[in-house]
């Protein structure tokens, strides 16, 4: 380890601590995060850090090789962190660069001018969701700016009432006799039905059914189309709800959903290298591209990633809008969170073993089999290793197998500068959205399931079911999530009764794990903190309709024929809370919302500082309320965070009974 003068090998290893964390405080006032140059500096020292750190891992803290518990557990565990940082230096690579295309929307829109607008048809694809979750998706895709355009339900429930619907609101309705393909199959199923029409579309664009889309989501995603090489415009997901961890730890104002970098820091970053990929929902295509690729692939469950690949290989590109466009349901149960991003993974899986591979013979640039391998390895090695990080520790306060040997000072100058620096980077390009025990929860959350379907998919990529993401229902009530918890209660009693054993007694725990019990305790103290938060997570609190979007307003009430002003603090599709009106139960009032009109509404709670009432709209004026929620106003998702926020929430959540 590299000493500073006059200095011991503790008092450097925090002087390069120290040095990481100057330049961190320093560095933000001199930099520009979206400058390509100062991110690959950034990054660049980051990458020289991690192959400083897992050099030392390498060479100086291994078990010897023999037949021994502590070489095969020390060097399984090396290997696993190996792979990791491979998989970061990939990340960080991407990260370099980043884009932006809103200048560029702007310089093109109606770029066919004085040829008329090209006709597309909105696809929205359906199996077993609720009538309202579909009719905002419904009413914000028929409201959009754009002239020319065609909605479409494609329901593989082959629901009546739907059809019945769908007519009632001039919108073409299709199903099909069987769930062949799954979602892809059902786009598939259009899009045979749209070829037969007298005038296909120009383009298509396809929405899950929870994914409304805001008023000119269809104009700025079609000016990128001037470039007539572009067949897929992406943009990214946004929320109106909180997901399961945000909501769980009582973090939704100040934290945000965790699919958050990866739109809004890693797919910009991807787009510059020219590798964005098709995320499904939110993304406008291509008559002509689509058609030349054969329609939406089904040889993985992740069709939406595939078709990218089939596209360029066809030589259409993906580019990525980062505005937020289009706005859905976060999974709300963990079930479904863990259920989903496991899905993911089965799907990456697939398509690396596929015919669309990065080994296999294809057409495939070099860039895209990188952008395969990066997100294999990403699926395959951070959900492994979150593992091994939660279990190893245990070998040593149970049969005292010594993973790491090393010294305090090794571990605070190697692995804590490391650290530093790459969180201070990873923040300073993403408005502080990496928060280390936060971030470690959401990994570990999913990483048994995950890791299964990721070496299953390596090992068996064909056979595996598309598992829909349930949307909706009933979240009224506390519901603790044992099956998912079962693992973290028994890692979290391993770890306790580990660490007293190793306090209590030199039994099991020796000390000669490098400086002794010290670096195995701090290990062992940050993973109970992180079991601690994930079984917090595991209780699923109640939950109540709220768009993000929602700030209070002034409205005007009728009660008894008196006129009088109060504030609204919630607005839902169903429902308004009034803060400052006293009345009973089943009271009738009339209330005025600006835009909406006047309309009847009952009292069906008391409330500390007010009431909640139903509301009793007419048919247009919940569709304007529906418009309102859903397809108009800003970016309804929490896009960056401060550290006294997080703090203050969590610490109200935890003083919550």
């Amino acid at each position: 380890m590299e000493t500073f003068f006059y200095l011991s090998e503790l008092q450097s290893s925090f002087a390069h601590i120290a040095l990481a964390m100057g330049f961190a405080l320093l560095l933000p006032h001199l930099l520009d995060s979206k400058n390509w140059t100062h991110r690959t500096v950034l990054f660049g020292i980051g990458m020289v850090l991690a192959v400083r750190y897992i050099w030392w891992r390498g060479t100086a803290t291994l078990a010897p090789f023999g037949w021994t518990f502590d070489c095969l557990f020390s060097w399984s565990f090396f290997a696993l962190e190996a792979l990791s940082v491979l998989s970061s230096l990939s990340a960080f690579t991407i990260l370099t660069r980043t884009s932006e295309r809103s200048s560029e929307v702007e310089r093109h829109r109606s770029w066919w001018v004085p040829a008329p607008p090209p006709k597309v048809a909105v696809m929205i694809a359906t199996y077993n969701e609720d009538q309202t979750v579909l009719e905002r998706t419904i009413v914000g895709a028929k409201a959009s700016d754009h002239p020319d355009v065609q909605v479409l339900v494609l329901d593989d429930g082959r629901r009546d009432w739907l059809r019945d619907f769908c007519q009632e609101h001039d919108v073409r309705y299709l199903r099909r006799p069987d769930n062949k393909g799954s979602k892809a199959g059902n786009i598939n199923h259009a899009l045979d039905v749209l070829a037969r029409d007298d005038a296909p579309p120009d383009f298509i664009a396809v929405l899950d059914a929870d994914f409304v889309p805001h008023t000119d989501f269809i104009s700025r995603a079609l000016a990128l189309f001037h470039d007539d090489a572009v067949g897929l415009v992406q943009t990214p997901q946004h929320f109106f709800n909180p997901d399961p961890i945000q909501h769980n730890l009582g973090l939704s104002r100040s934290y945000p959903d965790e699919q958050r970098f990866f739109f809004d820091h890693l797919q910009p970053s991807r787009d510059a290298w020219g590798i964005a990929f098709c995320c499904g929902t939110s993304s406008v295509i291509r008559w002509k591209a689509v058609q030349a690729a054969g329609g939406f692939p089904t040889d993985s469950i992740t069709e939406d990633f595939m078709l990218t690949l089939q596209l360029q290989e066809h030589g259409y590109r993906t580019v990525y809008l980062n505005e937020a466009l289009t706005e859905g349901l976060a999974p709300e149960g963990l079930k479904e969170y863990v259920t989903q991003r496991a899905r993911w993974c089965l799907g990456l899986m697939q398509i690396a073993r596929g015919r669309l591979g990065p080994f296999a013979s294809n057409n495939l640039r070099l860039r895209d089999r990188w952008s395969v391998l990066d997100s294999v390895f990403f699926w395959l090695t951070t959900f492994t290793f979150r593992i091994a990080s939660m279990t190893f520790p245990l070998l040593y306060w149970f049969f005292n197998v010594t993973v790491v040997n090393a010294s305090v000072p090794e571990v605070i100058s190697y692995f804590g500068t490391y650290m530093v620096w790459i969180l201070f980077v990873l923040n300073f390009i993403s408005s502080g959205m990496v928060i280390p025990i936060v971030n470690d929860v959401s990994q570990l959350l999913g990483a048994i399931p995950i890791s299964r379907a990721a070496i299953v998919g390596l090992i068996k990529p064909k056979g595996h079911p598309f598992s829909v993401t349930a949307k909706g229902g009933d979240r009224t009530k506390v519901v603790v999530q044992w099956r998912l918890m079962r693992p973290f209660i028994i890692l979290t009693s391993l770890t306790i009764i580990g660490i007293l054993i190793g306090l209590m007694s030199d039994r099991f725990a020796f000390n000669d794990a490098g400086d002794g019990k010290v670096i195995i305790l701090f290990w062992t103290v940050y993973n109970l903190v992180i079991l601690a938060v994930t079984l917090a997570v595991c209780i699923e609190l109640p939950r109540l309709e709220k768009h993000y979007a929602d700030r209070p307003e002034r409205v005007v009430i009728n009660l008894g024929g008196k006129l009088k002003r109060v504030w609204m603090t919630d607005l839902t599709q169903e429902t308004a809370r009034l803060r400052g009106l006293n009345t009973s139960v089943a009271t009738k009032i009339i209330m005025k919302i600006n835009g909406i009109g006047d309309f009847e509404a009952t009292v069906l709670e008391q409330t500390d500082d007010g009431v909640v009432v139903s509301l009793g709209l007419a048919e247009t004026q919940y569709q304007i309320l529906l418009k309102r929620l859903y397809a108009q106003g800003a970016v309804p998702s929490v896009t960056s965070t401060r550290l006294s926020a997080i703090l203050k929430d969590a610490t109200a959540r935890l003083a919550r009974p």
